[in-house]
């Protein structure tokens, strides 16, 4: 970990907000290796870094991981009957979960950390993230099923009508869809209600995560603006 300014060092401990640090390193409360600290001081992970004489320190670094789900993996840590685990395909130092899931059939963006509070954020529905989609479907789309599907329908599997949702035509036989829920296989059941069969489904994007390059099987660790921008959206800021 490179050296950051003391005030968000401060704030990253959990100590107070950078505002309050920079009050506490004025007022003389703050020390850094054994001598008195001053604005614009910065501190790492070697620092012995203390305020009012108690010793603080970062918490362990979480890891976001944007992981591109291939068609047959299927989002579990345990099941008997599935022959490759989400968890077992990804090679990571550190265990991870997913946040958020894909059916076996469906690819694409898959987040997957092993922070708690990101994941509890991530998946509250009143929280309303967006979540992207390509859709093929095995016939050409009529405009009346996609003003319907926008409007929100009724799902009788599950009892519940989706929110009303974006969808742009890109093809004869294709959709981008983008959904605030999450509900189970939700675009194939909205589909099938207008009597279409998806072909393939694949998530581009979770809330302001990309797929971008990835090829199915990889994955890259989340770094710098993006992931503070996902920790924002998800009103975890303060913790960054």
């Amino acid at each position: 970990m490179e050296k950051i300014r003391l005030n968000k060092y401060l704030a990253a401990c959990g100590v107070c907000s950078r505002r309050d640090a920079d009050k506490l390193i004025e007022s003389g409360e703050v020390f850094v290796n054994g001598e008195r600290a001053v604005a614009g001081m910065k501190a790492g992970l070697d620092d012995r870094v203390e305020v009012r004489g108690k010793r603080v320190s970062l918490p362990d670094e979480k890891v976001v991981l944007a992981y591109y789900k291939p068609v047959g993996v299927v989002c579990s840590e345990r099941d008997a009957h599935a022959g490759r685990l989400v968890t077992k395909e990804i090679e990571y130092h550190k265990r991870v979960t997913y946040a958020g899931r894909l059916d076996k059939d469906s690819e694409g963006l898959l987040l997957l950390t092993d922070d708690g509070d990101l994941i509890d954020a991530m998946m509250r529905g009143k929280n309303g993230h967006e979540k992207e989609y390509i859709v093929k479907a095995d016939r050409k789309w009529e405009d009346s099923a996609i003003a319907h599907m926008r409007e929100g329908v009724y799902l009788e599997e599950l009892g519940q009508t989706t929110r009303p949702c974006e969808i742009e035509r890109i093809g004869e036989k294709t959709l981008r869809m983008v959904l605030t829920q999450g509900l189970n296989r939700q675009i194939r059941r909205m589909c099938e209600t207008q009597g279409y069969r998806i072909k393939s489904l694949k998530r581009t994007r979770v809330i302001n995560i990309r797929l971008e390059k990835l090829k199915p099987g990889e994955y890259r660790e989340l770094t710098g603006k993006e992931r503070e921008e996902l920790y924002r959206l998800c009103g975890l800021y303060d913790r960054k």
